[in-house]
Protein backbone atom coordinates (compact mmCIF):
# COMPACT_ATOMS: atom_id res chain seq x y z
CA UNK A 1 0.00 0.00 0.00
CA UNK A 2 1.19 3.45 -0.73
CA UNK A 3 1.71 5.96 2.02
CA UNK A 4 -1.15 8.41 2.42
CA UNK A 5 -0.34 11.96 3.32
CA UNK A 6 -2.98 13.26 5.66
CA UNK A 7 -4.60 16.60 5.17
CA UNK A 8 -3.93 19.72 7.19
CA UNK A 9 -7.41 20.16 8.68
CA UNK A 10 -6.85 18.12 11.83
CA UNK A 11 -3.45 19.73 12.35
CA UNK A 12 -5.00 23.18 11.96
CA UNK A 13 -7.66 22.33 14.54
CA UNK A 14 -5.07 21.09 17.04
CA UNK A 15 -2.91 24.14 16.46
CA UNK A 16 -5.90 26.38 17.16
CA UNK A 17 -6.57 24.54 20.42
CA UNK A 18 -2.89 24.79 21.36
CA UNK A 19 -2.95 28.55 20.84
CA UNK A 20 -5.83 28.77 23.33
CA UNK A 21 -3.85 26.72 25.86
CA UNK A 22 -0.47 28.36 25.37
CA UNK A 23 -0.58 29.93 28.83
CA UNK A 24 -1.42 26.67 30.60
CA UNK A 25 1.33 24.79 32.44
CA UNK A 26 2.73 21.33 31.90
CA UNK A 27 0.82 18.71 29.95
CA UNK A 28 -2.17 21.02 29.78
CA UNK A 29 -0.33 23.05 27.16
CA UNK A 30 1.23 20.13 25.25
CA UNK A 31 -1.09 17.14 25.01
CA UNK A 32 -4.05 17.52 22.68
CA UNK A 33 -6.57 15.55 24.71
CA UNK A 34 -5.57 17.21 27.96
CA UNK A 35 -5.72 20.61 26.30
CA UNK A 36 -9.29 19.92 25.15
CA UNK A 37 -10.35 18.90 28.66
CA UNK A 38 -8.66 21.90 30.25
CA UNK A 39 -10.22 24.25 27.70
CA UNK A 40 -13.72 23.03 28.61
CA UNK A 41 -12.95 23.39 32.30
CA UNK A 42 -11.52 26.89 31.92
CA UNK A 43 -14.47 28.11 29.86
CA UNK A 44 -16.89 26.72 32.46
CA UNK A 45 -14.98 28.52 35.22
CA UNK A 46 -14.96 31.77 33.27
CA UNK A 47 -18.72 31.58 32.70
CA UNK A 48 -19.40 30.83 36.37
CA UNK A 49 -17.07 33.51 37.67
CA UNK A 50 -18.57 36.26 35.53
CA UNK A 51 -21.75 35.82 37.57
CA UNK A 52 -19.78 35.59 40.81
CA UNK A 53 -17.94 38.79 39.99
CA UNK A 54 -21.22 40.68 39.77
CA UNK A 55 -22.26 39.32 43.16
CA UNK A 56 -18.92 40.17 44.76
CA UNK A 57 -18.94 43.73 43.48
CA UNK A 58 -22.47 44.29 44.77
CA UNK A 59 -21.38 42.99 48.20
CA UNK A 60 -18.40 45.34 48.13
CA UNK A 61 -20.53 48.35 47.26
CA UNK A 62 -23.02 47.55 50.03
CA UNK A 63 -20.20 47.15 52.55
CA UNK A 64 -18.68 50.50 51.62
CA UNK A 65 -22.01 52.33 51.85
CA UNK A 66 -22.84 50.68 55.16
CA UNK A 67 -19.44 51.60 56.66
CA UNK A 68 -19.78 55.28 55.80
CA UNK A 69 -23.38 55.48 56.99
CA UNK A 70 -22.57 53.90 60.36
CA UNK A 71 -19.36 55.91 60.76
CA UNK A 72 -21.19 59.21 60.46
CA UNK A 73 -24.21 58.03 62.42
CA UNK A 74 -26.66 59.04 59.72
CA UNK A 75 -28.71 55.88 60.01
CA UNK A 76 -28.40 52.77 62.14
CA UNK A 77 -27.76 50.57 59.13
CA UNK A 78 -27.64 50.28 55.39
CA UNK A 79 -31.14 48.87 54.93
CA UNK A 80 -32.81 51.87 56.55
CA UNK A 81 -30.82 54.22 54.33
CA UNK A 82 -31.84 52.36 51.17
CA UNK A 83 -35.45 52.20 52.37
CA UNK A 84 -35.56 55.98 52.83
CA UNK A 85 -33.86 56.53 49.45
CA UNK A 86 -36.55 54.55 47.67
CA UNK A 87 -39.30 56.09 49.76
CA UNK A 88 -38.18 59.57 48.69
CA UNK A 89 -37.80 58.41 45.08
CA UNK A 90 -34.05 59.04 44.99
CA UNK A 91 -33.20 55.99 42.95
CA UNK A 92 -29.41 55.69 42.81
CA UNK A 93 -27.84 52.33 42.24
CA UNK A 94 -25.37 50.90 44.72
CA UNK A 95 -22.38 51.33 42.42
CA UNK A 96 -22.94 55.08 42.15
CA UNK A 97 -23.59 55.40 45.88
CA UNK A 98 -20.35 53.55 46.64
CA UNK A 99 -18.41 55.84 44.31
CA UNK A 100 -19.95 58.85 46.02
CA UNK A 101 -18.93 57.47 49.42
CA UNK A 102 -15.33 57.06 48.28
CA UNK A 103 -14.83 60.18 46.18
CA UNK A 104 -17.10 62.77 47.79
CA UNK A 105 -18.55 61.92 51.17
CA UNK A 106 -20.00 65.37 51.66
CA UNK A 107 -22.45 64.83 48.83
CA UNK A 108 -23.59 61.58 50.45
CA UNK A 109 -24.12 63.48 53.69
CA UNK A 110 -26.09 66.11 51.79
CA UNK A 111 -28.29 63.42 50.25
CA UNK A 112 -28.93 61.81 53.61
CA UNK A 113 -29.65 65.16 55.26
CA UNK A 114 -32.25 65.95 52.59
CA UNK A 115 -33.89 62.59 53.23
CA UNK A 116 -33.88 63.15 56.98
CA UNK A 117 -35.40 66.64 56.57
CA UNK A 118 -38.16 65.33 54.32
CA UNK A 119 -38.97 62.47 56.67
CA UNK A 120 -38.90 64.79 59.67
CA UNK A 121 -41.44 67.13 58.06
CA UNK A 122 -43.76 64.22 57.31
CA UNK A 123 -43.61 62.55 60.71
CA UNK A 124 -41.29 63.71 63.54
CA UNK A 125 -41.64 60.51 65.59
CA UNK A 126 -40.32 58.31 62.78
CA UNK A 127 -36.61 59.21 63.10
Amino acid sequence: MTRVRRGYIARRRRTKIRLFASSFRGARSRLTRTIAQQKIRSLVSAHRDRDRQKRNFRRLWITRINAVIRERGLYNNYSQFIYHLYKNQLILNRKILAQITILNRNSLYMISNQIIKKDWKESPEMI
